[in-house]
């Protein structure tokens, strides 16, 4: 706001001054005036850009200010000149300020008035000029009332926005907790659970049964190798997706990586747009669980994906040719499956797998969208 009045002032005062060089017989202290305006708003912004703390002491700024006021007026007299750069000194006091600014408006508009009554008395067509001189002092008070109205809306707008950035950064970072919090208990957690017991039997077994113990410590062995994977995926999959960037690089980047890594080629259809946080998270573990289920099981040798919006909420299909399989009513023993819905499930979602043996596979997942994500 500061470099708003300054350079707003500035150009008022320049382009004032600078029209009437033709008109004035001795142009001599208007030029002088125009390079005073120029070389102190130069100085003036010079000095903001390098520190802006400055405008924290408003008190030396102002009277450095009033002090350029003075000499505009003592240089130029009481021409035009000096009414733009009183003005712009009241609302320069109105930013910095507030409405204490209406105290240096009040000195400039009482000393406007002054220069206003010299200028008439010395005016031979002092009646026709009256209205106009006698409205100039005025603008000052205006000034500082509307700059500090101003400043104080984008003020309290700026609170606003930090306040529901920080709330947004805060919501995210506890959704992101929750969903490390659930992947690390439904993995990692429940594996070392299971080490926890075998190691506890161990002592006992290594006295009254040496190969149950030996069992125990395979266990032990195969359940911290386990851990340790688990542990990786989830980080893997924290990793998986860039919420700087939209959903449909995500998707973009997912295919392309799983592409160079199995041979298998992957055409993707992804439509623009962007989601909540939660749902990017689910849809690119589901992406990824369904492209590695490829890898290992189907022998494709093309894969379809497909991202888009429809029916008020997402769809994400994820379909091959390879060899399909007969696919249980209840999806028993098809662990990747049920994790991927529970997935779906969470984002208020639901997915279907189609396949028969020889015909390929198809996921589907239909997520619902929310008024707030469907606004983003």
């Amino acid at each position: 706001m500061a470099r708003a009045v300054l350079l707003g002032r500035a150009a008022a005062t320049l382009a004032v001054a600078g029209g009437g060089l033709r008109l004035h017989a001795r142009p001599g202290p208007l030029l002088a005036v125009l390079v005073l305006v120029a070389l102190t708003a130069a100085v003036a912004l010079v000095a903001l850009t390098r520190d802006p703390h400055v405008v924290a002491h408003p008190l030396p700024v102002l009277a450095a200010d009033a002090a350029i006021v003075l000499a505009v007026l003592g240089i130029g007299g009481g021409d035009v000149a000096f009414f733009c750069c009183a003005a712009g000194a009241a609302a320069l006091a109105g930013v910095l300020a507030g409405f204490w600014a209406l105290l240096p408006a009040a000195c400039y508009t009482a000393l406007g008035y002054l220069v206003a009554g010299h200028v008439l008395g010395a005016a031979p067509d002092a009646a026709s000029l009256a209205g106009f001189v006698l409205a100039f002092p005025i603008v000052n008070v205006l000034a500082a009332v509307g700059a500090a109205v101003a400043t104080a809306a984008l003020a309290a707008h700026v609170e606003l926005s930090v306040r529901l950035v920080a709330s947004a950064q805060r919501s995210a970072a506890a959704a992101e907790r929750s969903r490390l919090a659930r992947e690390l208990h439904d993995s990692v957690t429940k594996t070392l659970r299971g080490v926890s017991f075998a190691a506890l039997a161990l002592p006992t077994s290594l006295r009254r049964q040496p190969a149950l113990a030996e069992q125990l410590a395979a266990t032990v062995s195969a359940g911290a190798t386990a851990a340790v994977r688990q542990a990786q995926e989830v980080l893997e999959g924290l990793r998986l997706d860039d919420p700087n960037h939209e959903f449909g690089a995500t998707v973009d980047r997912i295919c392309r990586r799983w592409t160079e890594r199995t041979g298998v080629p992957v055409r993707c259809a992804v439509a623009a747009g962007d989601l909540p946080v939660e749902l990017r998270y689910e849809l690119a573990q589901i992406l990824h669980e369904s492209l590695e289920n490829i890898a290992r099981h189907a022998g494709a040798s093309l894969v379809t994906v497909e991202f888009g919006y429809a029916g008020g909420g997402v769809r994400l299909r994820v379909a091959d040719d390879g060899a399909g399989f007969a696919v249980p009513a209840d999806w028993r023993g098809c662990f990747g499956l049920i994790g991927m819905a529970e997935r779906a499930a969470a984002i208020r979602g639901a997915l279907r797998v189609l396949s028969a043996p020889g015909a390929g596979t198809t996921v589907v997942a239909d997520i619902a969208l929310t008024p707030a994500g469907a606004s983003a």
